[in-house]
């Protein structure tokens, strides 16, 4: 980000900040998804206690039951684990687990979500565990705006390897000029 330009209310300064961000990182989010991330980035902001937070213990109470506030932990666990893979990828590393940890468990929520809630939501938490990876790639862009990594080499190298994240590829590439690759899957090394 190179210069400080302010709108005129809170939800159009985070719209502003989520298309820069999928500007930078070449992801373009449908309405629905942009709209959803704008919101959550919003209601999210002002509550540093979510780091604290042990997704394993919190998914496990979310799931099993049907009733709304069961739908408002699976919400808030996918909406914490894209919020922790998306610009909190080193509290993966200091939990010593991967950020696609966060990913699988994210994309797990938004998907039983789906099939429990109404028709209209179905389609967007259906959509959110699609399109969790991408969502992420622009929560690492808006960390990149500023210029610092979102990622380190080793996080990058894993999250791409597991979910295809393109800005993981892009940090390898940018971080060993080349282009990187993965051995096509059964790949065995021989003595």
């Amino acid at each position: 980000m190179t210069s400080l330009v302010l709108h005129p209310t809170e939800v159009a300064q985070w719209h502003a900040l989520v298309n820069e961000a999928q500007t930078a990182c070449d992801q373009q989010l449908d309405e629905a998804l942009e709209s959803y991330l704008v919101f959550l980035l919003m209601r999210f902001a002002d509550q540093p206690q979510l780091v604290e937070r042990i997704m394993a213990l919190d998914y496990i109470e979310a799931t099993g039951g049907k009733s709304s506030a069961h739908c408002g932990k699976l919400r808030d666990m996918g909406d914490q684990c894209l919020l922790f893979s998306g610009l909190f990828p080193q509290l993966a590393e200091r939990r010593l687990v991967k950020v696609s940890y966060y990913v699988n468990l994210g994309r797990s929520a938004y998907d039983q979500l789906a099939g429990l809630v109404d028709r209209k939501s179905e389609q967007l938490y259906a959509s959110l565990a699609r399109a969790f990876v991408a969502v992420m790639d622009v929560l690492h862009a808006i960390r990149t705006l500023n210029g610092n990594p979102a990622l380190t080499v080793l996080q990058a190298s894993e999250l791409w390897a597991d979910t295809g994240s393109r800005v993981a590829y892009a940090t390898l590439r940018d971080h060993y000029q080349v282009e990187p690759f993965l051995p096509r899957s059964g790949f065995k090394y021989r003595d």
